[in-house]
């Protein structure tokens, strides 16, 4: 019995093209599986109540307290960030103890860069009773230095002002408004 070599070449290609083509699939599909679980974050928290205190002069000082739902910690991107998609409410304290709030129904912060970004129902009040409303904050923390290009009211005891857009230290002392309105004091 005598083989031709021309269908024993023909037969081993086409068994070699099929398995390249289901191998290429396989692999096509698991690099799919890949791109996904890069996209999903590297950690996750709930219930988180996290307190930052400083230690100074034989004292322990709570400087800060972050309470929200959930925390999302995509530490694994290039651009890393860690998402609060539940909120947060933020305590700070200055140096004699006095408090002040700040909540949001979505927050965001980009670590390499030390951007925080405060979305939906922002708002900031102060142990002096006065109270800043708008619905995007931003929060650069190297330059402890906040601005918004949204509208904005700040109740005040001596009156409320409010505006579109604004930038200010994080004490509300340099406060520079874009578009303002409102109750204002000017000194003779």
């Amino acid at each position: 019995m005598r083989i031709k070599y021309s269908n024993i070449v023909k037969n081993l290609v086409i068994a070699f093209a099929m398995t390249l083509f289901f191998n290429c699939e396989n692999n096509f599909s698991d690099v799919q599986k890949v791109g996904v679980l890069q996209n999903q974050p590297i950690g996750e928290a709930e219930n988180i109540d996290l307190k930052y205190t400083e230690f100074l002069d034989d004292t322990v000082r709570l400087k800060a307290n972050l309470i929200s739902p959930k925390l999302l910690d995509y530490s694994n991107r290039d651009f890393s960030f860690s998402e609060f998609p539940d909120g947060i409410e933020l305590k700070v304290y200055d140096d004699d103890g006095k408090m002040t709030t700040i909540t949001s129904r979505y927050a965001i912060f980009y670590s390499d860069t030390d951007i925080i970004d405060l979305r939906g129902n922002v708002r900031i009040a102060t142990h002096q009773k006065d109270t800043l409303f708008t619905e995007q904050l931003y929060y650069n923390e190297k330059l402890e230095w906040v601005f918004t290009n949204e509208p904005w009211l700040f109740k005040r005891a001596i009156g409320p002002l409010y505006g579109i857009g604004f930038d200010s230290d994080k004490d509300f002392k340099n406060f520079q408004m874009l578009e303002m309105g409102g109750d204002f004091e000017l000194d003779n």
